[in-house]
């Protein structure tokens, strides 16, 4: 390598760690916020003070800092971030509750998560469990499912096979190389790859961080590739490279079944995206006690504390912008009254066709930055929930702290192609695919709350089209036919429980609801019914998207934050927040997290859970 080559490369390094240590802006994790745990609140009325303060304008904050559209995890996590540091945050949710996705709702005295399943990446002194500590002041508790976790199923009940998944990397490689006997190399090899490329993420980071022209210089160079083994297999699909490891069709779709937890089929997926999921959730899975409101429930305070407020029932109409351009506020509709609200910044979690489709002015929809952005992205997938109240206790009807995906066989990308394309009366009375979990199970509250009943949710794909024709009309009303097509959906599903689980019969269903595509448009503002926001393709892990869709938007003083903006999920749109927030307040806060898990398990707990008795040193940070 020539000399001029060697001082060009360290030159270059010399600037990627200006960008990825430089910490200019106030540290939202510098002071550990966390309290002595309390009392955990069931009570609906306590709750609904706070997660369903209706808007009105005399509850609108003086002096604004920001105004964040949406109170999903990427809208709320950014406002507890800014909260921390003194700014006064306005979050606008359209629903009747904050949460976004975290958000459950009670039926006949049964309560249902709607997307919060399990969580990984939550192991003591590990950066998403201290960031939670903190941003919920230590109120936040987790629960660890079951270990196996997750189970696969496969086949028709005549010739079923099941794959228990267990978690920690040496257990989850020694229990499958015991079901699939000659496939030891196979199995190290897709292990290997997977933690490689999972390790990848922080350049991820770094071209979203970093200003434009370096980001743009490290990717048309080739040297992002180069230097990231994550975008290197980021083009390569799951059923690549899984088919080169193996030609097992059983252990190829035990490698590739967790594509459900970003909606694409293995020959569409990234094995990039897929290592991030496995990497997420191979040190274990947890669920929040007291259910999913709780997380939602202990940030607003955070929030109101600095100033702000979380108000609901506020649907945004359309983004402020001035003569130069420039974003000032939002408008939201009370009523038949336009009630304009101004901010020195707007942050949208409304994901990225709702931000750029319907809140701008369509002058500005067709500028050619936003454009650009728009057709680098397609939207996500989509899927229908069916919400299962059963009479008995989980010991009864035979549930655990666990989840199943349940397969018709075990060629995921044909079955699951046939089903989309086919006609629609038919893929529903023959759906090749489910998730089954139950919330009741995973919180060890459940019980205590609703003594004697157990609830399921079941989840599985379906294309927004088969329901579009309905989605003029009222929520609660949408007429016969719609009702019939949802039960033909829901009777195959319950045959399908029913078969896993034969404790669960007919005579124990209490309760059944079941949302579809267009139930999620109405719920959490979808426009399309995506669960996942924007599509998680190949194309969603080129680098050249990476560093286009970043934070900053084309527009001055709006900002992206949550799914669309990094990933899908829970932690996806929480890394969003924190991308977010790099960018406004001047400092890398992955970084800060980082620090943050060290110091922490460099120190003793500050409070000990359910026993809050003091230790003998205070843990600092």
């Amino acid at each position: 390598m020539s000399t001029s080559v060697v001082i060009i490369l360290v030159a270059l390094i010399v600037v990627i760690i200006k960008y990825v240590f430089s910490s200019r802006g106030p540290n939202p994790f510098e002071t550990d916020t966390r309290e002595p745990l309390k009392k955990m609140v069931h009570d609906k009325k306590e709750k609904k003070k706070v997660l369903k303060q209706g808007f009105v304008a005399s509850k609108l904050p003086d002096n604004l800092d920001a105004i964040i559209i949406g109170s999903g995890i990427g809208g709320l996590g950014l406002a507890v971030l800014l909260a921390k540091v003194g700014k006064k945050v306005l979050v606008l949710e359209q629903h009747d509750r904050a949460g976004g996705c975290c958000h459950t709702f009670t039926e006949k005295g049964f309560e249902f998560d709607v997307g919060i399943h399990y969580i990984g990446g939550l192991e003591d002194h590990k950066p998403l469990r201290c960031m939670l500590d903190q941003m919920t002041n230590g109120q936040l508790q987790w629960e660890p499912l079951d270990n196996p976790f997750d189970h696969v199923v496969l086949g028709p009940p005549e010739n079923r096979r099941h794959y228990p998944i267990y978690s920690g990397w040496s257990r989850f490689t020694e229990e499958l190389k015991k079901r699939f006997p000659g496939e030891e190399k196979a199995i190290d090899e897709y292990v290997k790859l997977t933690k490689k490329t999972g390790r990848g993420i922080w350049f991820l980071v770094l071209l979203k961080l970093c200003s434009v022209p370096l980001a743009k210089f490290l990717v048309y160079t080739g040297l992002v590739k180069r230097l990231s083994f994550f975008f290197r297999m980021a083009p390569r699909s799951l059923t690549e490279v899984v088919n080169e490891l193996t030609e097992n069709k059983d252990l190829r779709a035990v490698l590739t079944y967790v594509f459900g937890t970003y909606g694409n089929i293995p020959k569409d997926a990234s094995f990039a995206m897929h290592s991030l999921l496995l990497c997420h959730y191979l040190n274990g899975a947890w669920y929040p006690k007291g259910g999913a409101s709780q997380i939602a429930y202990h940030m607003i305070p955070i929030i109101e504390k600095a100033g702000g407020a979380v108000l609901v029932r506020a649907p945004v109409n359309r983004i402020l912008f001035n003569e130069d351009k420039e974003a000032y506020g939002v408008s939201v509709m009370k009523g038949q009254e336009e009630i304009h609200i101004r901010a020195p910044m707007v942050i949208s979690n409304a994901g990225i066709f709702n931000t750029y489709q319907k809140l701008l002015p369509e002058d500005l929809q067709a500028t050619p930055a936003i454009q650009k952005q728009l057709s680098m992205m397609k939207r996500g997938a989509t899927g229908v929930s069916v919400f299962l109240g059963l009479t008995g206790t989980k010991e009864e009807l035979g549930l655990k702290a666990d989840n199943y995906w349940v397969f018709a066989d075990n060629n995921f990308d044909e079955l699951m192609e046939n089903y989309v394309n086919g006609n629609r009366e038919e893929s529903a009375k023959n759906i090749p695919f489910l998730f089954v979990a139950s919330p009741s199970a995973k919180d060890s509250t459940s019980e205590e709350r609703s003594p004697g009943k157990s609830t399921l949710t079941l989840f599985f794909f379906a294309k927004y089209e088969w329901f579009e024709e309905w989605k003029d009309n009222k929520v609660t009303n949408r007429g016969t036919d719609y009702k019939e097509l949802k039960e033909t959906f829901t009777d195959s599903v319950l045959k399908m429980v029913m078969d896993i689980f034969p404790k669960i019969t007919r005579d124990k269903v209490e309760y059944i609801d079941t949302g579809t595509p267009i139930t999620n448009t109405h719920y959490i503002g979808a426009a399309k019914g995506e669960i996942y926001g924007a599509d998680h393709g190949l194309a969603r892990f080129s680098p050249e998207l990476n560093v286009i869709v970043r934070p900053q938007t084309p527009l001055k003083n709006l900002y992206l934050t949550g799914q669309d903006m990094f990933l899908c999920g829970f932690a996806g749109a929480l890394a969003g927040a924190l991308t977010c927030g790099s960018a406004i307040l001047n400092r890398n806060l992955h970084l800060d997290a980082v620090a943050l898990a060290k110091k922490s398990k460099c120190g003793n707990g500050k409070f000990k859970r359910e026993g809050a008795v003091l230790p003998k040193k205070k843990r600092k940070f």
